[in-house]
């Protein structure tokens, strides 16, 4: 497979998929959709689903089985994901996940994080010290208008252009976007207004 930056030198279209959590139940133990958005560019091209635990530790598996075992896997070049949480506290292992599927993955964030607040709110879950040292090792937080981002596997500075070329509207890439309108939609019948 072509790298990142080949790709974008050659101005081919970047396969792409987007990961977010639905609306969800807060009860302790709840089950938690996740969709998963694959595009062509800014275009829709098919969508993964699957589920974690609430302020769980099964995040990072469960994004990496469902993209290894999916048709999707050999076509995509970039993995982006809405935060480094899914369902509430459940963290992403970033450079875990960029390994285990040998691509580029990012987080990223509408806005730059509160690490003292994050810091503050972990202390209420078990496990706090690990859960901590998995948004450090994450890595660097960049900034690319109109949102920030970390990337394990992948240049930033490249990865920063890719992300440009994958936003058409909105303060997300694409994939992301999309992911966002259809978790909602399916969890709450209608689409959510924060894409």
């Amino acid at each position: 497979m072509k790298t990142l930056e080949k790709l974008l030198q050659q101005n081919r279209t970047l396969r792409v998929i987007g990961f977010d959590d639905a609306p969800f139940e807060h009860y302790q133990g709840a089950c938690v959709n996740v969709a998963g958005v694959v595009c062509a560019g800014t275009q829709f091209e098919g969508m993964l689903w699957g589920k974690v635990q609430k302020d769980g530790d099964d995040a990072t598996e469960v994004l990496s089985q469902l993209l290894l075992q999916s048709k999707f896997y050999d076509q995509v070049h970039l993995v982006l994901i809405d935060g480094l949480a899914m369902g509430g506290f459940n963290l992403i292992d970033l450079p875990e996940l960029a390994t285990c599927l040998k691509r580029p993955c990012v987080s990223v964030m509408r806005k730059q994080p509160n690490l003292v607040a994050i810091q503050k709110a972990l202390q209420n879950l078990p496990n706090t010290a690990k859960r901590w040292d998995l948004i450090h090792k994450a890595g660097h937080i960049y900034q690319q208008k109109p949102f920030y981002f970390q990337t394990q596997g992948g240049n930033p500075d490249v990865v920063g252009k890719a992300l440009e070329r994958l936003t058409k509207l909105g303060h997300v890439p694409e994939a992301l976007r999309l992911a966002h309108l259809i978790g909602s939609a399916v969890m709450t019948g209608e689409s959510g207004n924060r894409a």
